[in-house]
């Protein structure tokens, strides 16, 4: 039996896990076996880059807070060494960076992941790295609703220019 204290520092971090798993949008579990400490930082640097926490745990705490927050289902993601990156601003950064790094690094392997509290396969995390971010929808939502105005008001003004172009003749012609 583990003492009191020991007992109380893991309790500490499976709450952590949990927490972070919870507050996260998306989640995206990864084996990083095999990495040069190159890679690693540069993967790091890259995640933290865009606001997100990237940590290795261990596998049974990892499991149990996902447990703890009623998150089933994630037993073969935790097996083997596991990183967990939890992004609490975006569903697609995580994915994003993690996909495009595993096509970067041969030691690289996305396992699966969380996404709004449900258990979602590597194929799905690739899956969502390849959708745009939230912005790039807005933007393509404004782009979309802005379109028909700026039609209408090419319509309007190629009438207004005929108008000139016309006026413009019969004065050139009366001056002649």
């Amino acid at each position: 039996m583990p003492s009191e204290k020991i007992l109380q520092t893991k309790q500490a971090e499976v709450a952590q896990i949990a927490e972070e798993m919870k507050a996260s949008l998306a989640t995206v579990m990864v084996s990083t076996r095999g990495l040069t400490v190159e890679q690693d930082t540069e993967l790091r640097n890259a995640l933290r880059k865009a606001g997100v926490k990237f940590a290795v745990r261990k596998n049974t705490l990892a499991l149990r807070a996902a447990k703890e927050i009623g998150i089933d289902g994630t037993e073969d993601m935790f097996k083997g060494p596991t990183a967990i990156a939890t992004s609490a601003d975006s569903y697609t950064d995580a994915a994003k960076i993690l996909c495009e790094y595993e096509a970067k690094f041969d030691k690289l392997e996305v396992k699966g992941g969380i996404l709004d509290g449900k258990v979602i396969s590597a194929a799905e995390v690739k899956d969502l790295s390849k959708m745009p971010s939230k912005e790039e929808l807005v933007a393509r939502v404004l782009g979309g609703l802005n379109a028909p105005i700026s039609g209408l008001v090419n319509v309007l003004n190629g009438n207004i220019r005929g108008l000139v172009v016309a006026l413009n003749a019969i004065a050139e012609k009366q001056s002649a």
